[in-house]
């Protein structure tokens, strides 16, 4: 007891207890303060977040009102997500002219990728919604495409058909062909349900099943895809077909028999 009162009268012993709180100190900030990589990343996000509201004060807030919150002209966006503008926006059906019809159409759009990503921040900051997909997600590794047109037809094939060629709806709506339509898009549509569309979040279609209907799009519309029947007539199956029979082949059947019957009448008289 007398040497750990002497070590504490030693002039050097203040210094080393300061040395070592100091020490313990710093190790408890930078265990729990921001890294400077998060301080940065949340500085960009801000910035993002900042962009894209002007931007979306200046092409959206008319329809869809201050902050997104909707108004007569346009639903509201809270909670939409990411993946809705940027399908909405990168496809052109955003912003849309003030009188689009039944149904507003695909057209060229009229942002940069990099300002879509922007709104699309903005949006999703919000109220929380779908996020936009990565390659991964909608890309061809490890789809089944098999399964994909499985899952097609029996989802999707009422509206757009058979291999994705669209179809008439009701009221002067459509659904749209499907060919060389961007495999993000395919995904981002089937995850938000864009205007007559129905979503498929994933707890109805899986991930794995999105990417297997991609596939199957791809494998039936692909550029190297040659109809195995000949004249693929719109792709939608054996009622387009017996249609073509019906007209053509009964035609074609009832000229043969006016033209026989014709030649033994002929060949009576003569």
């Amino acid at each position: 007891m007398k040497k750990l009162s002497a070590r504490r009268r030693h002039p050097m012993a203040a210094v080393v207890v300061l040395l070592i709180a100091l020490a313990a100190i710093g190790g408890l900030y930078s265990a729990v303060a921001p890294t400077g990589q998060a301080k940065a990343d949340e500085t960009a996000q801000s910035l993002t977040i900042t962009e894209g509201q002007r931007l979306y004060s200046v092409g959206c807030a008319s329809c869809h009102g201050t902050g997104g919150k909707g108004s007569s002209d346009g639903p509201s966006l809270v909670g939409v997500g990411a993946a809705a503008v940027d399908f909405q926006v990168a496809t052109g059906r955003m912003p849309a002219a003030t009188s689009a019809g039944a149904q507003i159409p695909k057209k060229k759009n009229i942002y940069s990728q990099a300002q879509i990503d922007q709104l699309a921040t903005y949006i999703a900051s919000l109220g929380a919604g779908p996020t936009v997909p990565t390659e991964e997600q909608y890309g061809p590794d490890g789809a089944d495409i098999a399964k994909g047109g499985e899952l097609f037809r029996t989802n999707c094939a009422q509206c757009h058909n058979f291999t994705g060629k669209g179809g008439a709806l009701t009221h002067g709506k459509f659904a749209p062909d499907l060919e060389g339509v961007d495999p993000k898009h395919i995904y981002e549509a089937m995850q938000t349900g864009p205007q007559n569309m129905p979503s498929f979040p994933d707890a109805t279609l899986s991930e794995k099943n999105k990417k297997d209907i991609i596939a199957y799009l791809d494998a039936v519309n692909g550029e190297d895809t040659v109809e195995p029947g000949g004249l693929g007539l719109g792709g939608l199956g054996p009622v387009s077909e017996g249609l073509f029979a019906w007209i053509f082949g009964l035609g074609a059947l009832i000229a043969v028999a006016v033209w026989v019957a014709a030649r033994t009448a002929k060949a009576k008289k003569s």
